[in-house]
């Protein structure tokens, strides 16, 4: 199952992770998973390309963690929420026996 987890302060969002495998199908023919991995992906390269936020990522062994450091960009934050955006809607049509979302209130 894939796990993705936003980190929030109010209506800021600032960060996430996402861990494990759908298993949907085999490995190399996981739509689910490629899905899951090409949006979270492409909100990593856009807000490093597109906002000026410093954003430090570790991409290793089945793991993304991205977390915008310091002042978050309003670009950033809908960078961010269109993650959100995009993984609730794979949610919605393949359910949570393959992917489930959790949000973190940080203070």
């Amino acid at each position: 199952m894939i796990k993705a987890r936003f980190y929030l302060h109010g209506n800021t969002y600032f960060g996430f992770s996402i861990t494990g495998h759908a298993e949907y199908a085999n490995p190399g023919e996981d739509i689910l998973c490629a899905a899951v991995s090409a949006v979270a992906i492409n909100t990593v390269n856009s807000i490093e390309t597109l906002t000026s936020d410093r954003l430090i990522v570790e991409n290793e062994d089945g793991v993304l963690k991205a977390k915008i450091v310091g002042q978050v960009s309003d670009a950033g934050c809908i960078l961010m929420k269109s993650l959100r955006v995009a993984l609730c809607e794979i949610y919605k049509e393949y359910g949570d026996e393959y992917i489930r979302i959790f949000f973190k209130e940080v203070s």
